[in-house]
């Protein structure tokens, strides 16, 4: 078996022809989405593009720390993208943001290229990369989807919270139920893809590959531990950004800020 067919030019720009449909969808149905639509597909092209130098400088390179920091810059960008979902202003998400998902994607992904994949070097830049991108990619949807919960829950049930604060309730006694809400509405997601990988569709890690002349049960192999990957990663960062965030909505006297 080859390589993957190689695509020209101009192969890839009739693709533009859906992005054309959606944006007729846009306007047709008023929904204001063609702005968007722009944005993304240039940002699409340029990011790619740009990772794709990027990884030929780093695969050149092959050093650990090159590896690291460009792992590291791909999170700080992610925490960007998760802070420009959540849109708070009363509470501050970034720091708090950052620090979890530096903490479990560095663990996560180094635990499965060292450990699982047993890449030598432990390092190796052309699984650390890509595997430590899917765990991003994965599980920043989820921690966001985990911190608009968590706050949105908060103003909602306020009444209710501060009533179980009066009786002597602490902070995280008050929001136990509104905690265990945003995490389980993090986590969905990805143990719903667990359900229909396989059946219902075939993944993209599972797909590259196959593209690329794997064996198919190799192929099975990586993308099991990809999802499993995943998950994984998804809870221990929606647990942590959630639960730092959380403290950040009380006082230290275990009054509600929002």
């Amino acid at each position: 078996m080859t390589g993957a067919i190689d695509i020209s030019w101009w192969g890839l720009s009739i693709s533009l022809v859906f992005v054309l449909l959606a944006g007729a969808a846009s306007l047709a149905l008023g929904l204001g989405l063609g702005k968007d639509l722009l944005w993304g597909t240039v940002r699409t092209f340029a990011q790619l593009y740009l990772m794709a130098f990027v990884l030929r400088f780093v695969f050149a390179i092959d050093q650990w720390y090159v590896v690291l920091a460009v792992f590291a810059a791909m999170i700080v960008f992610a925490t960007y993208v998760v802070k420009g979902r959540v849109k708070e202003r009363t509470v501050r998400v970034y720091l708090p943001t950052l620090l979890s998902m530096l903490l479990s994607y560095m663990v996560v992904t180094i635990i499965v290229v060292a450990v699982i994949v047993q890449a030598q070097p432990w390092y190796a830049p052309k699984y650390f990369i890509p595997l430590g991108g899917m765990v991003i990619g994965n599980s920043i949807t989820a921690i966001a989807v985990a911190m608009e919960r968590l706050l949105a829950d908060l103003r909602k049930h306020r009444a209710e919270v501060e009533l179980l604060l009066c009786l002597g309730a602490t902070a995280s006694e008050a929001s136990a139920h509104i905690f265990r809400t945003a995490i389980r509405a993090g986590m969905t997601p990805s143990i719903m893809a667990m359900m229909g990988v396989g059946v219902v569709w075939i993944p993209g890690m599972m797909t590259g590959q196959i593209l690329a002349g794997a064996d198919p049960l190799v192929a099975v192999k990586y993308q099991i531990m990809v999802m499993i990957m995943l998950v994984g990663s998804t809870a221990i960062g929606s647990v942590l950004a959630v639960s730092l965030v959380r403290r950040r909505c009380f006082s230290p006297d275990h009054r509600l800020l929002i």
